[in-house]
């Protein structure tokens, strides 16, 4: 990896503990209004204009709370608001900071949050009936720690419910659309935060992947996304966190925003152990800033042998490629022979156990009623020991196998999904299961994947890639994404 340090992101840019902020704000929209200029911004931009004087907290959240008041009832997007609380926050945190008081580097910046997390004080359905009315005491630890930092939360973002959806729908709250077009899909399960952060509705939110559910909605809201590496973040508070059994490693959660360059902060902000969930390992999360671009080795594909990408995402990934050959990286067109494995094992693991786990998770929450979408918990079947074992064996091997194949590369560039879009309320078969075969198969390895708009498809919806890494690398990831939205544009407003 020699060369000249990647362009376009300062190793000094808004390192948690530090008082360095990115210089470089959003390019205004042409012909938007001065609030519009303001929920179009960085996370990074907000929190220097709060910390500067330009613009107090309260200013900021009331623009935030006047653009979901705006968007939301065209998508549906948020699902529970808390505006008196969020703008009492705001009040409170510039009188902090007018005596001096910072809370950290999110100081008065809003947020929104995925309905599946626990929010002290504030409903969490996690888009299911038996909790339509639970109010928890505690925050998720991810949640917590963003407030620490001083995040104000606006409100939260509709889920499929228990996540368990690639659409984002239930029975309390109904459809979430897309904002480039209220016919289709925003994706599933974090659609709710994609959708909503694609059109000036918060400057980013928390969401969780358990089969591609920070990267799906990313790619089709248009927005950058992560999800890390297995062990990386703490699930506590979380409606599936550690403990629920054999599908516990599938799931990581992550933060959804415009901008690459706010992901790593927000990781920074809400990574490692909290002392409670005993899956989250310690180790140092790099920063992108000083990964060298030139001589990384890149693998890039569009048929990963279970389901072929369509054209348009094909030209996409390709043109992301042609882009990092032309930066100087060694890419390569490969795919891991053993991703097209992962679709049965992925549904034998899913089926693990009777989904006593999902069970569980009905029975805890009280409820009796469900949204058809997740009624395959109800096709079981008794597995033997021996059954069970080969599972488990086959999961591993096809890890092992893929670890191999990996250890040629630092990054893989590959499609989301193998469609651009997919409408709204669709309906599963077995071969579009097969089109998800992209994100799911880093849900079994633990890999991190990123994600960033990287074109846009035949009928005009974005069009994002997948950046992939090696455990514990989501340097690499991030300054790979950094790069592709530099070159190819990145988000684009919605005409919502």
């Amino acid at each position: 990896m020699n060369g000249n340090p990647m362009p376009n992101i300062s190793r000094r840019s808004f390192l948690v503990g530090s008082t360095a902020i990115p210089l470089a704000l959003l390019t205004p929209v042409a012909g938007a209004s001065k609030a519009d200029e303001l929920v179009y911004s960085s996370v990074a931009s907000i929190s220097k204009a709060i910390r500067s004087g330009r613009f107090t907290s309260q200013e900021v959240v009331k623009a935030y709370l006047d653009r979901i008041d705006a968007i939301n009832p065209h998508i549906n997007a948020v699902v529970t608001l808390v505006a008196e609380k969020a703008l009492e926050e705001a009040r409170q945190a510039d009188d902090e900071l007018a005596n001096g008081n910072l809370r950290g580097i999110l100081h008065g910046v809003p947020m929104t949050i995925k309905d599946s997390f626990d929010t002290a004080g504030v409903v969490s359905t996690a888009g299911t009936l038996g909790r339509k009315s639970f109010v928890p005491q505690e925050d998720a630890t991810v949640v917590a720690r963003l407030k620490a930092a001083g995040a104000i939360l606006l409100g939260k973002t509709n889920t499929p419910e228990f996540t368990m959806s690639y659409d984002t729908r239930n029975l309390l709250f109904g459809f979430t659309k897309n904002p480039y077009d209220l016919s289709k899909s925003p994706g599933g399960s974090s659609g709710g935060a994609a959708s909503i952060v694609a059109s000036g509705g918060s400057p980013f939110d928390m969401g969780s992947d358990t089969g591609g559910s920070i990267r799906l909605p990313s790619s089709f809201c248009g927005v950058a996304g992560i999800k890390p590496t297995t062990g990386r973040m703490p699930l506590t508070g979380h409606i599936i966190q550690t403990g629920l059994g054999a599908v516990d490693p599938l799931t990581q959660v992550g933060p959804i925003a415009r901008f690459v360059d706010d992901l790593y902060p927000l990781l920074r902000i809400t990574a490692g152990p909290d002392g409670k969930d005993p899956a989250v390992i310690p180790v140092p999360l790099k920063h992108p800033g000083y990964v060298q671009l030139r001589g990384l080795r890149v693998a890039f594909h569009t048929d990963n042998g279970l389901q072929p990408a369509s054209g348009d995402v094909r030209r996409v990934v390709e043109t992301a490629a042609a882009a990092l050959k032309d930066a100087g990286c060694r890419v390569d067109e490969d795919a891991p022979p053993a991703a097209s494995r992962v679709h049965d094992l992925f549904t034998s693991l899913d089926a693990f156990g009777g989904y006593n786990w999902l069970k569980r998770l009905l029975k805890q929450s009280g409820t009796e009623r469900w949204d058809p979408h997740i009624d395959w918990h109800r096709e079981t079947r008794s597995y033997s020991g021996e059954e069970a074992g080969q599972i488990i064996r086959d999961w591993q091997q096809a890890r092992i196998d893929m670890t191999k194949w990996f250890s040629r590369f630092d990054a893989l560039v590959c499609p989301v999904h193998a469609k651009a879009s997919l409408p709204s309320g669709f309906e599963y078969d077995d071969e579009m299961i097969k089109g998800f075969s992209y994100t799911y198969v880093f849900n079994f390895t633990g890999w991190p994947g990123a994600v960033v708009r990287c074109g846009t498809s035949d009928d005009g919806m974005p069009v994002g890639v997948q950046i992939v890494a090696r455990p514990w690398r989501e340097d690499i990831g991030l300054a790979v994404a950094k790069f592709l939205e530099t070159s190819l544009g990145g988000w684009q407003s919605p005409s919502i």
